[in-house]
């Protein structure tokens, strides 16, 4: 992945994904969850996948060169993936793998309205 083009591309190809956004910022879903499972970085050089964290310590322990987190992201599912990782299939891999973990997780429900005072 060198550019966010072809990491979304990878993602568009994968089955039930929507392109929709993802607190402003453009990103692929699963259609059937609601949930988000990569997305737009804050930094131009990188994108954010969804995992979970057993998965991102890890990736973070083996391949730091590509795969981190910025204090806005420790402790959340998200690691940033830098464009132009040594191990390309690996990032694929991951994207893929982060789709699954997206739609192994429950649909996400519609936010309520706020309570009016009575």
């Amino acid at each position: 992945m060198r550019v966010w083009d072809d990491a979304l591309g990878y993602a568009a190809s994968l089955p039930d994904v929507v392109i929709t956004s993802f607190y402003g910022r453009p990103a692929a879903k699963l259609a059937a969850t609601g949930r988000a499972f990569l997305s737009q970085g804050r930094d131009a050089d990188s994108f954010c996948l969804h995992l979970d964290l057993d998965t991102i310590e890890v990736l973070k322990e083996t391949d730091p060169a590509t795969f981190h987190q910025t204090p806005h992201y420790e402790g959340w599912e998200t690691v940033l993936v830098r464009y132009g990782s040594a191990d390309p299939e690996r990032v694929i891999a991951m994207i893929a793998r982060a789709h699954g973990y997206a739609a192994a997780r429950p649909k996400l429900r519609a936010k309520r309205p706020p309570r009016t005072p009575v």
